[in-house]
């Protein structure tokens, strides 16, 4: 089982009570009425706020939730209310990014796909450190070091008590990339060759090589999918560009974006011990 997470046991009180009042058709109008709220504080609930107690069990009558259910629900405020460690990042990490690093981290697994960089949850302190600083459009130089932290943060997941089931797809090119200078992509992919001998049992790396015949279909792209524990919780996307970062939560292009990673997957990646062997090589080409 993931660790609780704050980001997502909102996210679940909101989405059942969503699928509720939409099952009785309940409108935000008739909530807000009822809770005495004006219609757009009741928006703003909806998206980022947590009900006060009592205004939930108010809202829980409202539509009609079995006692049990109630007490589920009662359970996943209280854990909403506490502070993930994302929230020490506040006014330097863009609230989409919070919102990723609280699904992540009450996620069960992640699947990820990247081309020319590698993944951020595999990523040593000096890869992150010179990829940062080549991010001038989102990072300031000041707060690189800020910003280092908060990726091996993140990558507490993988090493834990309940550790993130991670499989990560990159492209070739991503390992001859020389980010930083030869030293650390050295750095970079011994500590990725660790990562998947040491936690083999939930690290999965798989490279999609250079003569792959569609190995160029995501050239460029950066994206993950994300799944939960939870049956009630859909898996969820978070995509990437150069100026910024998305949670998808639309059925359809995460649909749409885990069928790119399957194919992807099955149909241009190497098994996993060609890739570590292709990891290898690149190391060796590195090697005075």
């Amino acid at each position: 089982m993931a660790p609780l997470s704050p980001t997502v046991a909102r996210w679940e009180l909101m989405l059942r009570i969503k699928r509720r009042r939409t099952e009785f058709h309940v409108t935000g109008s008739v909530i807000a009425k009822e809770l005495g709220f004006t219609l757009s504080y009741w928006s703003k609930v909806e998206k980022e706020r947590v009900l006060a107690e009592d205004k939930l069990r108010a809202l829980l009558r409202l539509l009609e939730f079995v006692p049990e259910e109630r007490e589920e629900m009662l359970r996943l405020r209280d854990i909403a209310k506490r502070r993930g460690w994302w929230s020490e990042y506040a006014g330097l990490v863009p609230d989409e990014a919070a919102r990723l690093y609280g699904l992540e981290y009450g996620a069960r697994d992640v699947r990820s796909y990247t081309s020319i960089v590698l993944p951020e949850l595999l990523q040593t302190e000096d890869y992150a450190r010179a990829v940062l600083a080549n991010d001038r459009a989102r990072v300031r130089q000041v707060d690189i070091d800020r910003w280092v932290q908060v990726r091996m943060r993140r990558q507490e997941r993988l090493t834990g008590a309940e550790p993130l089931r991670l499989t990560a797809i990159v492209h070739q090119a991503a390992l001859t990339q020389r980010t930083g200078g030869a030293d650390v992509v050295k750095g970079q992919l011994r500590h990725m060759l660790a990562v998947a001998e040491h936690y083999a049992d939930v690290v999965d790396i798989r490279v999609i090589p250079f003569d792959a015949p569609g190995g160029v279909l995501l050239a460029g792209g950066s994206f993950q999918l994300i799944g939960f524990d939870s049956a009630l919780l859909p898996d969820v996307a978070w995509t990437e560009t150069l100026l910024h970062g998305d949670v998808v939560e639309e059925a359809e292009p995460v649909r749409h974006l885990a069928m790119m990673f399957d194919t992807t997957l099955a149909e241009h990646a190497l098994s996993r011990e060609d890739s570590i062997s292709l990891l290898e090589r690149a190391l060796d080409a590195l090697e005075p």
